[in-house]
């Protein structure tokens, strides 16, 4: 080889390297977006259906607070809150030795009363034998006959103060005079208690009323007789009250009206649950507007805007929108969207403007397997 030709191939060398060394040092081309598939919903005007929501109770109709018809002090609590009782079982006791003396004492008064008046009229028998026999006057046989109605008055009066005395022993055992559940207790034994002190409050079985309050600028809408729907927390199904009463007066607190509503008779709902309340009469009824889950929302920094699809490129744009309200999970657009457009729906958070996209399509379950239908064959 000649020194031409090994310059030549010097030259062919130092030019490859250079090639490689420039291909090494430039920067890899950026990897393509990926194409993200989108659910997307057409856009179409809807009627707005709003109203107001109120947190209700359950309560019994009736619920009477029962205590001892005599004073004394309670010695036994036969029950405790919660628990379901029938009428006529005994929920609580006084001492009744009191009682007792007492009711033994009119027995003694009612004793001597009778052998007061048994003597009297014995008397006034032989006194008539007498006047018979014209041995007395007429005069003395009516004083004897005076003593004889005096001596059966004291008897009938003792004879009542003995039945009052025994009643009042009676009364040292607090009888449940209704079916019902004991909501709460209001008196501990070793407590003296006054006469008609409330022990225990029971609700009674049978109609269930709600109870709710109304704000004062409100309240003239609802009507009784009106309906009002009923959303349990537990998500029980919704049930239908009708609204049976309303306050004549406001809480001095709160300043508010309780209305009363009576539930379905055949209303699950537990006694003391807590419900959410919409009033019927409470409901309103809008124009058509535009309404989008929440989810479709984006927030820039400048203002709320949603991913709008173009059906031509299958691109996204970003478009402004303005909300005028909320109603429940989705939210009222003022303006920026016309029916029609489609938007995305999910999954706003990771596209780009301009981004390529597809449409998501739920897939679908895949088959079940067939049952093998070949048996095994029997061993010999």
């Amino acid at each position: 080889m000649t020194s031409v030709d090994s310059l030549k191939l010097s030259r062919a060398l130092i030019v490859a390297l250079s090639a490689l060394v420039l291909i090494g040092c430039s920067k890899p081309a950026p990897p393509e977006e990926p194409v993200r598939a989108v659910k997307v919903l057409t856009v179409g005007a809807q009627s707005l259906q709003s109203g107001l929501e109120f947190a209700g109770e359950v309560r019994a109709r009736v619920e009477s607070r029962l205590g001892f018809r005599v004073a004394g002090k309670i010695t036994q609590r036969l029950v405790e809150a919660g628990q379901h009782v029938k009428a006529g079982q005994l929920l609580a006791q006084l001492d009744p030795q009191d009682y007792r003396l007492a009711t033994d004492a009119a027995k003694a008064q009612v004793n001597a009363a009778q052998v007061n008046r048994d003597l009297s009229g014995t008397e006034f028998k032989r006194y008539k034998e007498l006047k018979e026999q014209n041995f007395i006057s007429g005069a003395e046989l009516e004083r004897r006959e005076a003593t004889l109605k005096a001596a059966q008055a004291q008897l009938e009066q003792a004879q009542a103060q003995l039945t009052g005395q025994s009643n009042q022993a009676a009364y040292t055992r607090l009888l449940a005079d209704v079916s019902g559940v004991v909501t709460a207790v209001d008196a501990e034994v070793g407590q003296v208690v006054a006469a008609g002190t409330p022990v225990l409050r029971i609700a009674q079985d049978g109609a269930r009323d709600l109870v709710f309050a109304v704000p004062e600028d409100r309240v003239a809408r609802l009507k009784p007789g009106s309906a009002v729907r009923v959303r349990p927390w537990s998500g029980v199904a919704e049930v239908t009250a009708v609204v049976r009463e309303i306050a004549a007066s406001a809480d001095p607190v709160t300043r508010t009206f309780a209305v009363k509503a009576a539930l379905p008779a055949a209303s699950t709902l537990a006694l003391g649950s807590t419900v959410t309340v919409l009033p019927k009469d409470l409901e309103r009824t809008a124009a058509l507007v535009i309404k989008l889950p929440t989810s479709a929302l984006f927030e820039s920094a400048k203002a709320s805007a949603v991913w709008v699809l173009e059906p031509a490129s299958m691109t996204v744009r970003l478009q402004p929108v303005q909300i005028a309200s909320v109603d429940g999970n989705e939210v009222v657009i003022a303006s920026g969207l016309q029916a029609g457009m489609q938007v995305v729906s999910a999954g706003v958070h990771v596209l780009s403007p301009a981004q390529k996209v597809t449409l998501w399509h739920e897939k679908a379950a895949p088959p079940a397997a067939a049952a093998s239908t070949a048996s095994a064959p029997l061993a010999k």
